[in-house]
């Protein structure tokens, strides 16, 4: 398996095809179980939100059948994540977060790979400086970096 690194960007392969993508961003702001799980008040938060990574893409190919390859994938993605996160943003990142819709998905990659399932969110998104309502929460998955 190998993976290529284009600034928060996993791409993998193996055999020289690709077979999955895994996409890394700053962290969402209003997270209340990841900050209550954390013991973070709103100042502690402004200081050091930087240093949590949101998974916001992950895919594995449909037509890619390898067993547990997508907690594979995240595992070895998480290897590098901070290293990676340090070459860019200059500075580590000591945490990971991801939000999995229960409407589509299970989240069984991100338990299998460890990942801790800290509650849900509001149901609401952020549109330009405001927060609308859609109704629609996603489980939080956290997993520590250190």
């Amino acid at each position: 398996m190998i993976f290529r690194s284009e600034h928060a960007r996993h791409i993998v392969f193996i055999n020289d095809q690709v077979v999955a993508c895994l996409a890394w961003a700053s962290a969402a702001w209003k997270v209340r179980a990841r900050d209550e799980f954390i013991g973070w008040d709103e100042n502690v938060k402004r200081k050091n939100l930087y240093l949590i990574a949101n998974n916001t893409r992950f895919l594995v190919l449909p037509w890619i059948k390898v067993k547990h390859l997508a907690s594979k994938v995240l595992s070895q993605s998480l290897k590098r994540l901070t290293d990676d996160w340090q070459k860019k943003y200059e500075h580590p990142v000591y945490l990971a977060e991801t939000f999995v819709d229960n409407a589509r998905f299970k989240g069984t990659c991100y338990k299998a790979a460890n990942w801790r399932y800290v509650g849900q969110t509001s149901g609401s998104a952020k549109k330009g400086n405001t927060y609308r309502y859609h109704g629609q929460p996603k489980s939080i998955y956290l997993y520590p970096l250190h």
